[in-house]
Order: structure tokens, then sequence, then C-alpha cells
């Protein structure tokens, strides 16, 4: 019968053993550290890229506002122009051609994401309208009863607030 002997393990190699899973041990945690390191930080760019992806594109949606903003008075022009225009007038090629250039303007501004504000009859928000004074009216208070300038929004955001005088109880 034979026995099998065990190798005897000396105190020093069982030292060099317990430094050895120490080691291993240590190894093991610092890369579970780097590896959570690691995902925290490819989250953090992934967020860092999708916010400089949104400010590019809100750079594109309101790059033109300053010249849009420079246009609006030239259509409050126009529907002043319209608005007065002799009745004589009204069927004149030329006031035809005036009012389709009117209109390309409008489906421009409609193309590139301008909207005009809807003031008349709607309840006035600080947001939307700038009051500029109050007229008696029948209606119930803060009601917009007169629109002296068109307000606008670009992609939802208010470019020029509509100036409008409110309802004020008789």
């Amino acid at each position: 019968m034979s026995t099998s002997k065990k190798p005897k393990i000396k105190k020093d190699q069982q030292k060099d053993f317990k430094k050895i899973d120490q080691d291993l041990e240590e190894c093991k945690k610092q890369a579970e550290e780097n590896l959570i390191g690691w995902q925290r930080a490819k989250a953090d760019f992934l967020n860092y890229k999708k916010e400089q992806e949104k400010s590019i594109e809100d750079f594109r949606k309101y790059a033109n506002e300053d010249i849009i903003i420079k246009l609006l008075p030239t259509i409050d022009n126009f529907e002043l122009a319209i608005k007065h225009l002799p009745e004589d007038l009204k069927d004149a090629d030329w006031t035809k051609g005036m009012m389709c250039i009117k209109s390309q303007f409008d489906n421009f501004l409609k193309d590139i994401g301008v909207e005009e504000i809807q003031s008349i009859g709607s309840n006035f928000d600080p947001n939307l309208h700038e009051s500029i004074g109050e007229e008696e009216s029948d209606k119930e208070e803060d009601i917009i009863v007169v629109e002296i300038q068109k307000g606008y929004k670009l992609f939802g955001k208010v470019i020029r607030p509509a100036k409008v005088k409110i309802s004020k109880k008789k």
C-alpha cells in the first residue's frame, strides 16, 4: 500500500503564499476600482457628448434669431400697409403682388420655426405678452382686447412678446 505524501510547506513558503494571496486580492480590488472609474468616466463622456449635441442643435435652431428679430418690423410694416390699404387699391395688381410677397414672408418664417403669438381674446400671460395699457370692457379682467404689435416665438421660445391692451371692468 502506497501512501502519497503531501509535500511539506515550509513557514517561509506559507508567508510567501499569504503575501501572494494578499497581493492578488489587492489587485482584484484595484481592478474593480479601475473598472468603476472607467465606467463613470465613460458615462460622464456620453453625458458630455449629449450636452454638446443639444448645444449644437440649439445653436442651429436659434442662430438666425437676431436676423429674424430685425426682419419683424418689415413684416409689421407690411401688415400696417395692408390694414390701411384704400378700398380702390385692394384689387390692383400691384397690391396683389405685395400681398404675395407678404405671404412669402409668412411662409418663410413658418418654415424656419417662427410662429405668431395668438393674443386677442386670450388671457394675458406675462411670458407671452407685454401689457401697455388697459381698456374698459364687458369681458372679464385680464383678457386681451387689443393687440398693438404681434409677438413671435422661435421654436417655442419667445423672441418678441406681443404688445397688448387688456380688459378692465367698467
